[in-house]
């Protein structure tokens, strides 16, 4: 996997969602360099990444990232959340602490979780991939800005920037569409060790701000913010993100 390290100060991991890429946290990088060391990851597939060996797999992607990386704080976008959750929870030791933007351990509607996204929504994203995908990929782009107050200048930004590192790989797409379907992690909120702060956009259509709530009330050392947004909080809001993050330092464990 290509990853990207720029800035000063404490190990920051920040790992982007799907379909995209690391040069969309480009708001969020300016303001974080200032006071961390960024490692900016393009996922498998993805990006720089492209013709990585590795599958587009949450749990195999943070395995391979503990590998190559110095303990850090580990940040995680929509699917990406996915992959720092897997790292916090196999290597709680590696994962200072985590920061979770529109990201939820379990994105898919069950009986037993009102809070995700509905499966035929998704079927229906996997089914366009092999007809049309970059439209599939615009459609993804335009509920991600969906709900914002900025939302037509967020979406020009995401469409700005999802294709200038080169197009998606199609396998990774496929995968990164099973993970997102597939993975419930819910239970094992409560194994969390390090602080983690839950940021969810109030008006996200992918990820109800209701299910990181929940998330982050799993666990004693976890932290719920709420932004008015929707589900790529980062483009408009990189300075209290930012301020967010930074008020963590202290609270990062050795």
């Amino acid at each position: 996997m290509h990853i990207e390290t720029i800035g000063d100060g404490p190990d920051l991991v920040m790992i982007h969602g799907w379909a995209m890429h690391s040069g969309i946290f480009a708001p969020l990088t300016r303001e974080l360099r200032k006071g961390y060391r960024l490692h900016l990851v393009d996922l498998p597939g993805h990006g720089a990444s492209r013709g990585c060996n590795l599958p587009c797999d949450p749990q195999v992607c943070a395995q391979a990232l503990i590998a190559r990386l110095p303990p850090a704080l580990w940040l995680g976008w929509s699917l990406g959340g996915l992959v720092s959750l897997h790292a916090a929870l196999a290597e709680p030791q590696r994962v200072r602490a985590l920061v979770q933007i529109a990201a939820t351990p379990c994105f898919v509607a069950r009986d037993d979780w009102p809070y995700g996204l509905a499966r035929a929504a998704l079927t229906e994203f996997a089914a366009g991939l092999e007809q049309n995908f970059r439209a599939v990929v615009m459609r993804f782009l335009a509920l991600e800005a969906m709900g914002s107050e900025h939302a037509d200048s967020e979406l020009r930004e995401l469409k700005t920037h999802v294709f200038e590192r080169g197009e998606p790989e199609m396998a990774a797409l496929r995968q990164g569409l099973k993970a997102l379907e597939q993975t419930d992690m819910r239970k094992r909120l409560v194994e969390l060790r390090m602080p983690s702060l839950w940021i969810a956009g109030r008006r996200d259509r992918l990820v109800p701000a209701a299910a990181m709530q929940w998330a982050a009330g799993q666990n004693p050392r976890a932290r719920f913010e709420q932004l008015p947004s929707g589900h790529a909080p980062f483009i408009g809001l990189a300075t209290q993100i930012s301020d967010a993050i930074m008020a963590m330092k202290p609270e990062m464990v050795s």
